[in-house]
């Protein structure tokens, strides 16, 4: 389940990135910022799983 959780989270950061990527490329502030939000969140969720699974 660990594993499940993990690469859920790294999915999501994959996709924050692209959300950056492309919000940069259509000159788009307010998707830049999802991407920023989804990123961060995703980082959050995966230390906080990583350290309650010790």
């Amino acid at each position: 389940m660990k594993y499940v959780l993990a690469l859920i989270a790294l999915l999501a950061v994959a996709v924050g990135v692209a959300g950056i990527v492309y919000g940069e490329a259509d000159d788009s502030p307010g998707l830049q910022l999802l991407g920023v939000v989804l990123v961060v969140g995703a980082v959050v969720f995966g230390v906080r799983s990583a350290r309650r699974g010790r």
